[in-house]
């Protein structure tokens, strides 16, 4: 490195530490005192696709806090492969950690390597045949519910199913029916709460609102159940197949046999809750929308899945042969990302790229942002899901980013495309009116 952060004096490494970010291409149209709040606000999507253009690496200013965002699927690809230098944290992340805790997805990164040993186990490839009946029995209770001129809320029922999905398959047949109507609800008032929560300043995220109140009480219900689970499946010895079974039973040998804590695997459940409903549930939504919005694609799905399924019911094994939907749901993620816009914490003072970034800047990198640039896809906001034919030339690999790369992948990627893909399999409109549009 050409240039470092003195050691001595405070006000002077604070000076080098300003004018180093100074360096980094600012966006344009900053608001006095607010800086670029209200551009990113109004309209988010399109500010963050006008970034590129101003450099690889593109500095913000919400307030007075500067961010810095990688615009450059290469350097976003350096910064996700090196999380002890770029660690999970940010400001918008550390209000993520207030809610799931120190769990695999939001524990820092000397923690992380332990946790994700512990955890690998419950999705080794010998599990998923079991998920898979899994999710296909719970997307076949709520579809089979459905009747001829009904009109249902996508959104909404896709929660439901994503949410029943990820239950059963962490606490298998453990819990009564009404406790488990009961979970799911918790989990839905979380997961539509805690992006709002996110962006609450204390004590605002504190007040007596009927919002905080009914996520408070909520969040409150599911750690107490998950903890009673806990401590039974501790008494009981034994592997009922599920998520739960395989974190309890985890020992990581390269820590003297230790397992996880009650703590760490609370924690560890209400991370695989959010994850495993609202980020799917909005990714199959949006892959009915548009299909409804490209008919002559989803016509092409409906001859695919007649001929894989002759009228039954998609499962686990049938995904090989469900090419083009799983093309869709990968060019669903592409177009519409769950995680859109993301924060990592810098621990070292490092450079990236050409630029130096002291220690504690906060880093956005965005999905969203790389899967819409014009020099990586040809026709970008075009729905295309034929661009993942293997027969045609694909993308690099650091231009397809919805689980994040490096040891920090999402541990769940594939639980989520199969049970997308299952959903999107035998999910067909009962009429010719499409559903709404999320």
């Amino acid at each position: 490195m050409n240039e470092t952060i003195p050691e001595g004096g405070v006000r002077r490494a604070t000076g080098v530490r300003r004018r180093a970010l100074q360096r980094i291409p600012p966006a344009p149209h900053a608001w006095p005192l607010l800086g670029h709040l209200v551009p990113l606000l109004r309209d988010t999507l399109a500010f963050l696709k006008s970034l590129p253009a101003h450099g690889g690496l593109v500095r913000l200013q919400m307030g007075s806090v500067p961010m810095v965002v990688i615009c450059d699927p290469e350097l976003t690809r350096q910064a996700l492969l090196d999380d002890r230098v770029f660690d999970k944290g940010g400001p918008i992340f550390d209000r993520f950690r207030d809610v799931l805790g120190d769990g695999l997805a939001s524990c820092p990164h000397h923690e992380h390597r332990r946790l994700r040993r512990l955890a690998q186990p419950a999705f080794q490839p010998d599990r998923f045949p079991g998920y898979g009946r899994t999710m296909t029995a719970c997307i076949e209770e709520m579809t089979g519910s459905w009747t001829p001129g009904q009109t249902v809320e996508v959104t909404a029922e896709m929660m439901s199913i994503t949410s029943q999905v990820t239950a059963a398959t962490l606490f298998s047949g453990s819990l009564p029916a009404t406790e488990l109507g009961l979970l799911t609800g918790d989990v839905k008032t979380i997961a539509s709460g805690v992006f709002r929560r996110m962006f609450l300043i204390p004590p605002l995220d504190r007040l007596p609102t009927r919002g905080n109140r009914a996520y408070q009480s909520a969040h409150a219900r599911l750690r107490r159940t998950c903890d009673r689970i806990i401590a039974e499946r501790r008494a009981d010895g034994t592997d009922h197949g599920d998520l739960l079974s395989a974190l309890v039973a985890a020992r990581d040998v390269e820590d003297g046999g230790r397992g996880m804590t009650d703590a760490e695997i609370s924690d560890t459940i209400l991370t695989f809750f959010l994850a495993g409903t609202e980020t799917t549930a909005s990714t199959v939504a949006w892959a009915l929308d548009l299909l409804a919005r490209h008919p002559e694609i989803e016509q092409r799905l409906h001859t695919e899945v007649d001929t894989v399924l002759r009228g039954n019911p998609a499962t686990y094994a049938d995904l090989p042969r469900l090419e083009l939907a799983g093309r869709i749901v990968t060019e669903t993620l592409r177009l519409y990302p769950a995680a859109w816009f993301l924060t990592r914490s810098v621990t070292e003072d490092t450079r990236l790229g050409r630029h130096l970034l002291p220690a504690g800047t906060s880093l956005v990198y965005s999905p969203f942002l790389i899967h819409h640039r014009p020099d990586l896809y040809a026709d970008p906001e075009t729905f295309d899901p034929d661009r993942w034919d293997p027969e045609r030339p694909q993308p690099p690999r650091s231009a397809f980013i919805p689980f994040a790369i490096g040891a920090r992948k999402c541990i769940g990627d594939t639980f989520a495309t199969t049970e997308a893909t299952l959903a999107r399999a035998d999910i067909r409109p009962l009429e010719p009116e499409v559903p709404a549009r999320p």
